[in-house]
């Protein structure tokens, strides 16, 4: 029971690693170029440790030569002497030497050359690494673009189709916005309308008074005409405000 509830346990957790890991890549690549480096210091320090080693054969590859060389002068010189017996120990430790000095040579070889295969792999190893990385973050970045556009493209859409046909909103606006419209340019009408009429009746009232003034002045001329032609002939005035006989 245990076992099965901590198998669910870390699945939970697993899907939640994972769901983090999705939502930002960017920092799980961080982590990974993090431990990348740890194990490039890591893998360095194994190679001074081998490089070290490498170093230590050298020396003592040159340090058998040298006493190759130092006893090979010493075995030649006491049998040139007729000292055989010097020589011949001479010779015995010249043959111990040699030997060692070959064993110790091809382990110099060896590590040298598993010096080089190693650096070489680290160099390979972390080229690749690198490489994966860019191409990564790359990836990273085309990725965030193309979930910017989705996201953009899906608001785009959604608002086609709202503005569309399902959100009749904006064609409620239209209707009271033309309805508005259409009233303000009715009272427009109706009060060009109402002030051509007034100004014809002002017009009408205008002329009427116009001629009755006119009339008016008429008849006075009139009336003053005939009372200058009277007093011409001797005969009497007709009053101001009467009216000549038919035929005079």
């Amino acid at each position: 029971m245990k076992q099965r509830l901590g198998n669910v346990v870390r699945g939970f957790f697993s899907i939640f690693v994972s769901g983090l890991e999705r939502k930002n890549p960017e920092a799980l690549l961080e982590i990974e170029q993090q431990n990348l480096r740890k194990q490039v210091v890591k893998f360095n320090t194994s190679l001074v440790t081998h490089a070290a080693l490498v170093e230590r054969l050298i020396a003592q590859v040159r340090k058998l030569e040298t006493d190759e060389s130092d006893l090979h002068a010493k075995t030649s010189a006491n049998l040139r002497l007729g000292n055989r017996e010097a020589a011949g120990q001479y010779a015995l430790r010249l043959q111990e030497v040699s030997r060692e000095l070959d064993d110790t040579r091809a382990q110099m070889i060896q590590a040298e050359q598993t010096y080089k295969d190693l650096v070489r792999a680290r160099d390979v190893a972390v080229s690749v690494a690198k490489s994966k990385i860019e191409a990564l973050k790359s990836g990273i970045s085309d990725m965030k673009m193309k979930r910017a556009m989705a996201e953009i493209t899906e608001l785009a859409t959604d608002m086609v189709g709202k503005v569309g046909g399902s959100d009749d909103t904006l064609a409620r606006l239209e209707e009271i916005v033309n309805e508005e419209r259409y009233k303000a340019a009715g009272r427009i009408r109706v009060a060009s309308d109402s002030l051509e009429i007034r100004d014809v009746s002002i017009r009408e009232a205008e002329q009427g008074v116009l001629a009755d003034q006119a009339l008016a002045n008429f008849e006075a001329a009139q009336t003053a005409g005939h009372l200058t032609a009277g007093t011409q002939a001797g005969l009497p005035a007709s009053p101001v405000r009467g009216t000549l006989p038919d035929g005079n």
